[in-house]
């Protein structure tokens, strides 16, 4: 993944995402809007595939696997924090466990609705 936009106060990301054949995407849940715009290759999930030149967009709160059999090239535009989920943990995409890393922060309390402390 190649980070192209980080905004630290909204969490906004942009960033070009290369899956070799065969990768996956474990299953995760996008706390904002997601969108993807795939520019070489395929992306498929469990509602279908995107090829070469699709765009598609996911609302706040979907939760999905993605994988890509022969591999792509993905411009991933989203807002962090993602939540991955295992099955033995809650982890956000640098693996750190969700509730110990986002539980308490502002920012997520902020996206969920929450008043904050």
């Amino acid at each position: 993944m190649k980070t192209l936009l980080i905004d630290k106060e909204t969490g906004l990301l942009t960033a070009l995402m290369r899956m070799l054949p065969g990768a996956e995407l474990p299953d995760h849940e996008h706390m904002l809007i997601e969108q993807t715009y795939v520019l070489e290759g395929h992306l498929v999930c469990p509602e279908g595939e995107c090829k070469e030149g699709d765009f598609v967009w996911r609302p706040a709160g979907s939760r999905h696997k993605a994988w890509s059999p022969e591999g792509g090239l993905f411009l991933a535009m989203f807002q962090v924090p993602n939540k991955f989920f295992k099955s033995d943990a809650q982890t956000d995409m640098l693996a750190q466990d969700w509730d110990m890393a986002w539980g308490e922060a502002l920012g997520y309390k902020a996206l969920r609705g929450s008043a904050s402390s």
